[in-house]
């Protein structure tokens, strides 16, 4: 690529035709760089297994963008790994596709479904594409993470070969995983209400807020003290607190933690300082609740963990009561405008994968089962060979 770094001498910037000193590669995902890379790196058995782990923006071709979701350019977190087996190549990607999954589920309180592409969906250039897909609460599905076996395919293209210990010459088998900033769309599209952002507490910047309410300043001295005494006994514990002493009026500051989703806030007043109590409120559900200023932090620790579990276990209700089945087209059809995910049985091909497509913009999200008994093809009535989920996607 061109750009400059020479200095034209007219005083109006770079030279565009002057070569850059470095090469700067635009890339949707970097499998191409990394193969080039290690077929100088690799080259004994001894170098085996190697991984790369990288934060990096990429840039994809998108015709109509999505804040988050679909962007044309994006920050991710992104994973190469080279192996002497098949073996250990397709344990590592099983091992990331765990991974995704936890993080998914454990961190963002999203709940995701876990299988395999169809030959359709995977990446090009893969064996096969596993991901975790997660489904939101307008009805439609989105894809978390993707983990890849790549089998041999870049190895070979890029000429990635190592000698193992019989002394023969082999190619590596390799792996890519991607997490991106989509995630950070996810959560707020599972857990956001009107109000604004709803965040799970294992992510949340600021946990809980404590705002003091009072009406001269006498009153502000005495509760702000109180206030910074309790969010520092909090900070002790671990809970990542912060106590809003602007000059305010309580609402605003109760609509803007609100509406930046902190998981809990706390209320305290001249009465309640009197009353050696505290107001909890929490912006999951919205209750609130009195609870003694001794133990509070121990109090609002216990309860970061209550909202974590049901952030998740609201979302899997959801996502289980969004769950059809169907067993015919007019099935899948009517399923499908309810939005959600949909379990069908296919025959298996990609004519009839693309001919559902067509006719329902709906497409497999993941395989799965594959075999035989599986019922009839939802398209054709042939015997089905696969069973998959279906749903409308981001």
């Amino acid at each position: 690529m061109r750009g400059g770094h020479a200095d034209t001498g007219n005083g109006i910037g770079p030279d565009p035709e002057s070569r850059l000193e470095e090469p700067l590669v635009v890339r949707p995902t970097s499998e191409t760089i990394i193969g080039h890379m290690w077929s100088k790196w690799i080259q004994s058995h001894r170098d085996l297994p190697m991984l790369l782990n990288q934060w990096n923006n990429v840039v994809r071709w998108e015709m109509r963008t999505r804040l988050f979701l679909r962007t044309a350019e994006f920050l991710w977190q992104e994973g190469h790994t080279a192996h002497a087996t098949a073996e250990e190549a397709q344990e590592e990607t099983i091992r990331m596709l765990d991974i995704y999954e936890r993080v998914c589920e454990d961190v963002l309180a999203v709940p995701v479904r876990k299988g395999y592409k169809s030959r359709l969906e995977k990446f090009p250039g893969a064996d096969r594409t596993y991901t975790v897909e997660g489904l939101m609460q307008d009805g439609k599905a989105l894809q978390m993470g993707t983990s890849h076996n790549l089998g041999q395919n870049f190895a070979k293209a890029f000429e990635v070969q190592f000698q193992d210990t019989d002394g023969q010459r082999k190619h590596v088998w390799t792996t890519s995983w991607g997490l991106s900033t989509r995630t950070i769309g996810a959560l707020i599209m599972v857990h956001g209400d009107d109000k604004g952002i709803v965040l799970p507490p294992r992510v949340a910047p600021v946990q809980a807020v404590l705002v003091p309410i009072y009406k001269n300043d006498a009153e502000k001295a005495a509760v702000c003290a109180e206030g910074a005494r309790i969010v520092a006994e909090m900070k002790q514990q671990g809970v990542r607190g912060r106590l809003d002493d602007r000059d305010m009026k309580p609402g605003p500051k109760f609509f803007e933690w609100e509406q930046k989703g902190v998981p809990v806030r706390l209320e305290l007043g001249p009465r309640d300082l009197a009353e050696k109590k505290v107001v909890v409120v929490r912006r999951d559900d919205g209750s609130k609740s009195p609870a003694a200023i001794d133990g509070i932090a121990k109090h609002v620790t216990a309860m970061l963990d209550t909202i974590q579990h049901a952030l998740l276990d609201r979302a899997r209700k959801f996502r289980e009561t969004h769950t059809h089945k169907a067993a015919s087209m007019s099935e899948l059809k009517a399923a499908l405008d309810k939005g959600g995910f949909v379990e069908a049985s296919v025959d298996g091909t990609d004519d009839t994968e693309l001919k559902i497509k067509d006719e329902t913009k709906a497409t497999i999200r993941i395989v799965l089962e594959d075999g035989a008994n599986l019922g009839t093809c939802v398209l054709t009535g042939k015997p089905a060979t696969r069973r998959a989920l279906f749903a409308v996607a981001y």
